[in-house]
């Protein structure tokens, strides 16, 4: 079995794994060497002092070459485990009480960081960079966005600016409180931000333009389609689940009570159709009350899944 592998490229690192530091910056990257040309050096000197981490997610082109011309620490994977993954690994690696996650793809700006961090220090615990109208890759992404900004706002009663950008700033013991629930893939923005909201932990948005992205988007039209589908799902179950189940319920006993009573008013029968929405709009509720229950049992205190051996 592979191990990920933490490197110190030459002349860059600080000499000690022990030396604190108060922002890391970690930057998960498969195949961004080109972007990561012109990244890496705006970020050194936009943020002198903080330790950068770029986690080489099993890339075949010259990322490693490219990292190893900064001042830049680098995680490998031995073969591509996800976005999602090499957040965890980053996140582990960062020694910083502060850690920055942003895409390696020129996406985000360096000189946003600033604005981030000084909208942390008003007391949150996570600040967000919410991407701002043109933004967005195409028409369908912001749409698609969008439905999930809302659903999210509903689920938690607090307005969601922007649930899955990945450029985001975040006190490092809360985040790696919820390592256990991050997914590998790319869904680990919806996660964090509704575990933060759902532990009560205070997260706010900072407005940010992204610019398009260099090189080839890594996700599939039709494949990651379906997956953001789940995501509405997920964000129910990860927060809420009563309030994603409850109104499906009504829905289902409201559709049963209506059809007994024209099927009772004109043929006098109680049919097979109404007893199913009945037994659906119970079945949903209780899931509901089971997935209420489980969802409790995820946010409850553990140290032990804090570290996250994964």
């Amino acid at each position: 079995m592979g191990t990920d592998e933490t490197q110190k490229l030459p002349s860059t690192a600080p000499s000690s794994r022990d030396t604190p530091v108060d922002v890391s910056i970690v930057i998960p990257a498969r195949n961004e060497a080109g972007s990561l040309v012109g990244l890496l050096p705006k970020l050194v000197s936009a943020c002198p002092g903080a330790e950068v981490i770029v986690v080489n997610d099993g890339s075949t082109d010259h990322t490693i070459e490219v990292c190893a011309k900064h001042p830049v620490s680098i995680v490998s994977h031995p073969y591509p485990k996800g976005n999602g993954a090499a957040i965890k690994s980053g996140a582990r690696a960062a020694r910083g009480r502060v850690i920055i996650f942003m895409d390696a793809d020129g996406q985000h700006d360096p000189d946003d960081i600033p604005r981030l961090l000084a909208k942390l220090d008003e007391g949150y615990d996570m600040v967000v960079g919410a991407r701002q109208r043109g933004s967005q890759a195409n028409v369908g992404r912001g749409l698609a966005n969008g439905v999930y900004n809302g659903l999210a706002t509903y689920m938690t009663n607090h307005r969601i600016e922007d649930l899955t950008s990945g450029f985001r700033a975040v006190r490092a013991d809360l985040f790696r409180e919820f390592l256990y629930l991050l997914p590998n893939g790319f869904s680990y923005p919806t996660t964090i931000t509704m575990a933060f909201f759902r532990a009560g932990y205070a997260v706010a948005y900072e407005p940010i333009h992204a610019a398009r992205r260099q090189g080839t988007s890594h996700l599939r039209p039709l494949k990651d389609g379906v997956r953001f589908l789940l995501i509405i799902f997920k964000i129910g179950t990860l927060y809420a689940p009563l309030k994603l189940f409850a109104p499906l319920a009504l829905a289902f006993f409201l559709i049963g009570t209506g059809w007994y009573g024209y099927t009772f008013a004109t043929i006098g029968r109680f049919t097979n159709m109404s007893a199913l929405m009945l037994t659906t709009s119970f079945i949903v509720f209780s899931m509901g009350l089971i997935s209420e229950q489980i969802t409790q049992l995820m946010y409850r205190p553990d140290s032990s899944r804090q570290s996250d051996p994964g």
